[in-house]
């Protein structure tokens, strides 16, 4: 049986932990599982799944009552129900597309395209149980919610689309046909700058499950200094991890706060003395310029930007993630560092800005306009928005243009580190203001809401993640700001105070676009590359 709990549901009602203690526990509010459990546990685990409220609970579907014989599952208008489909990226999006392309009724032929030789797996939990030691990281396998048909193409990497011709290209030389493509290859760890420098042993990135399994490895053997290189919310996890092991670790960042691009200087601060208070030697305003050697190829310490050293034996880079667009260049769609552009449809759009037809984007590498943020395009690296945004595209890959959704879905965020448990909803960063609603940050348990020019957008919960629904609510409808309702725990004051979130930069990242031709029926824009 494999388990995976959708945690921007779970509003952290402990239904799961008292029926089945075995497998759910839960600090506060932040739940932790073992994703794989004993076959032993199999009844109970049913129970738990049955009596969640809010049904996050995802079991393999062997699991689960299987449909009589005969029975039809509903079908959408769909154009789309034969032909050729291809998944490019077989982690959680590609996996999630696959089984709703079924479900929809798409009966034609479909492949999935991976990197990686394993099944599909659950990466949450990289940074959590599989670096505790509680679950070991082959047990990370996302549950199969349905049986696909599919051809299964892991372990050959994509190497090039053709658009025209309807083809994706493979490192091993093959071509593979298609009708309509998914794009959907995700992330990968950002580097250290200096390859000489990130290749010493003890050095480490967190992404994938053989990352995870080194790391593991790394601080099981109690390395008497660790150095964190970041502190974000992958960062700020690893360094949870390390204080849970007894640890001493130091982090790094050069923000002015933990999490303060992701959230702003507000909660940042909270997150400071929240790391802090549990040990951490928390560096802010600091970068580190040099990763050391002993001379024999291992790490030694590092050097920082404010004249000072730091002692270690395993440094962990966590300076966020990159793309995997590099091998649509040639493509001719609008892809870049900042992700592959497509429409609220999840139609990939091309370098002349036109929206193509058979070809859909879906995961942490799309850029999408949302309404409820002046259309502007975002990235959203969250759990929750791949599975949504798969689902959305897989349903439009089938359906003709009168029966196609939107991808409108309000992101979700969660963490859990130090025994807190984090989640946001909406868009912290673009906020002018925040108030604290409910609790206060020296309880250590709140709601904080975000407002731009006199509306809610987003929300942030320590410890309160049964108020996010609430909040999900008054963000779709664009309730006003600060918010005048009545409530349970309001905040000390009420009053809100800047959000000091981070300058909203430009997604260049020096993509230069030039338009060629003289009639204006043969103009073309086209990308140059940097040399």
């Amino acid at each position: 049986m494999r388990v995976v709990v959708d945690l921007t549901r779970c509003q952290g009602y402990g239904q799961c932990v008292f029926l089945a203690p075995d497998v759910f526990t839960m600090r506060d509010e932040a739940l932790l599982y073992d994703l794989q459990p004993a076959a032993e546990h199999r009844e109970h685990v049913l129970r738990a799944a049955a009596a969640c409220p809010v049904q996050a609970i995802h079991l393999d579907r062997t699991a689960l009552p299987m449909p009589p014989p005969g029975a039809q599952e509903p079908r959408s208008a769909a154009s789309g129900g034969d032909g050729r489909i291809v998944i490019v990226g077989a982690s959680l999006a590609g996996a999630r597309a696959a089984e709703v392309l079924r479900r929809e009724g798409f009966t034609g032929s479909l492949t999935m395209i991976g990197d990686e030789r394993r099944e599909p797996y659950d990466r949450p939990p990289l940074s959590k149980q599989v670096l505790t030691g509680q679950v070991p990281p082959e047990h990370t396998l996302l549950p199969r919610l349905r049986e696909v048909d599919a051809e299964l193409l892991f372990g050959t990497p994509a190497t090039g689309l053709d658009v025209a011709g309807k083809r994706v290209l493979l490192a091993d030389g093959r071509e593979i046909g298609f009708d309509r493509v998914l794009l959907a290859t995700g992330t990968r760890a950002r580097p250290w700058p200096d390859a000489a420098e990130g290749a010493l042993h003890g050095v480490y990135t967190l992404r994938d499950a053989r990352d995870a399994a080194e790391l593991r490895q790394a601080l099981a053997a109690g390395p008497p200094d660790v150095l964190i290189v970041g502190a974000g919310f992958t960062g700020s996890e690893i360094a949870s991890v390390c204080r849970e092991l007894d640890l001493p670790v130091t982090v790094v960042e050069r923000g002015p706060a933990p999490l303060f691009n992701a959230m702003g200087g507000v909660i940042g601060d909270v997150a400071a003395r929240l790391q802090r208070d549990h040990g951490v030697d928390l560096r802010c305003g600091t970068t580190v310029t040099a990763l050391e050697s002993d001379g024999n190829g291992r790490l030694r310490g590092a050097r920082l930007s404010d004249g000072s050293t730091v002692e270690a034996d395993v440094a962990v880079v966590a300076l966020g993630s990159v793309r995997n667009v590099e091998w649509l260049r040639d493509s001719g769609l609008a892809a870049g560092v900042w992700g592959v552009t497509c429409d609220a449809g999840c139609r990939a759009v091309d370098l002349n800005g036109l929206v193509t037809d058979d070809v859909f984007v879906a995961g942490d590498i799309a850029r999408f306009p949302h309404p409820l943020y002046e259309y502007q395009f975002m990235s959203l690296e969250h759990w929750g928005n791949a599975v949504a945004q798969a689902e959305i595209a897989a349903h439009n890959m089938v359906s003709d243009q009168a029966h196609r959704w939107p991808h409108l879905s309000v992101p979700v965020f969660w963490s859990s580190q130090f025994g807190v448990n984090i989640k946001s909803v909406g868009v912290p960063t673009f906020a002018d203001q925040v108030v604290f609603t409910q609790g206060s940050p020296e309880q250590g348990r709140f709601v904080a809401v975000y407002g731009y020019q006199g509306r809610i957008t987003a929300a942030v919960t320590f410890d309160q993640a049964m108020w996010l629904e609430f909040y999900q609510r008054q963000i779709e409808r664009a309730a006003p700001f600060p918010p005048d309702f009545r409530h349970v725990g309001g905040g000390v004051d009420g009053e809100p105070v800047p959000a000091r979130v981070p300058e909203r930069l430009v997604a260049a990242a020096g993509a230069t676009v030039v338009v060629t031709g003289h009639d204006p029926a043969e103009r073309r824009a086209s990308l140059v590359h940097p040399h």
